[in-house]
């Protein structure tokens, strides 16, 4: 990964997502100073955490075909019955992301009435 590709990442998580540089610093465990490096092109992320900020950012765009990008910050933070009441973020972080990722599943299989 490039860092100019890691810039379109960030920037895919606040248009999609509304994820701010603290959250993004919250989920890598990581400073917001660092990930303003980050997206100034003057600090490059441990491949690690490249892989956490891809997941990350795949979570967000399967999140997308349900919610606005304000209701996918939310998603993400809230405590979540299909996720055992933990939160996106939390599971993100601990490397479970199959996990997130099998819950927005189960959202599609979900009937609103």
């Amino acid at each position: 990964m490039t860092t100019s590709a890691i810039i379109k990442i960030i920037d895919s998580l606040k248009d999609r997502g509304k994820l701010k540089g603290v959250d993004v610093a919250n989920v890598a465990n990581v400073s917001r100073a660092t990930v303003s490096r980050w997206t100034s092109g003057t600090a490059f992320p441990h491949p690690k955490t490249q892989v956490l900020l891809a997941n990350l950012a795949y979570v967000v765009d399967g999140l997308s075909e349900f919610y606005a990008p304000d209701e996918t910050r939310f998603w993400l933070y809230a405590r979540n019955d299909l996720l055992d009441g933990q939160t996106a973020m939390e599971m993100i972080n601990k490397g479970e992301t199959e996990e997130v990722l099998q819950a927005i599943e189960d959202l599609a299989g979900l009937n609103f009435i």
